[in-house]
């Protein structure tokens, strides 16, 4: 019985995400601008596994495949911050390096790492990392552009047309939890 609820849950979730990429991809194109955050942009990808090639800086540093959210998140953080990440392969669910105690350095990223729960309040312009799915085996990476007492927002690329999402910010027993059960941390900047 469980096993055909997981089929039927799978079936929906596919036809809703398919129809979702139809009908919010009428106007645009891989490659078309979305959103930004601080003048750098979002650009639409069209299907979430569509590949348009990889995108690097002129010096040579790889910033990803082109539109996927790895590429938006690398791409802000060197633009914005002049930050090159040491290790510039991997998912976006490899962000999060398992075993980093909370508010310890991430060396993979030269960013300090936060889990959910962390005691660390989340902030503007830290990455939100969730993990793979039966849906998407990568995982996700965003950054947050709004923070609330109650709820944070996050800007990300390759989710179709929709480049925000907010979600509930809790904090009980001195610690803080962005309520998702997808999202293992986030990353930010030292200093």
């Amino acid at each position: 019985m469980r096993i055909f609820f997981l089929i039927i849950s799978f079936i929906n979730f596919s036809i809703v995400t398919s129809c979702d990429q139809i009908i919010n991809s009428n106007n645009y194109s891989p490659g078309s601008k979305l959103d930004s955050l601080n003048g750098v942009y979002v650009y639409f990808n069209g299907s979430m596994r569509n590949v348009s090639g990889r995108n690097t800086t002129p010096d040579g540093y790889n910033l990803g495949l082109k539109y996927q959210c790895v590429e938006f998140v690398k791409r802000y953080y060197y633009k914005h911050y002049n930050h090159k990440m040491p290790n510039t392969w991997g998912h976006a669910k490899d962000f999060y390096k398992q075993g980093v105690a909370d508010g310890k350095i991430n060396i993979d990223r030269n960013l300090i790492q936060f889990s959910n729960p962390s005691k660390t309040k989340p902030k503007v312009g830290d990455l939100v990392v969730f993990k793979g799915s039966a849906f998407n085996s990568f995982g996700h990476v965003s950054i947050i552009s709004l923070v609330k007492s109650n709820k944070i927002e996050v800007i990300q690329q390759n989710v179709g047309t929709r480049s925000r999402e907010k979600f509930r910010l809790k904090h009980n027993n001195n610690k803080w939890y962005i309520d998702n059960d997808r999202i293992v941390g986030w990353l930010r900047m030292k200093g």
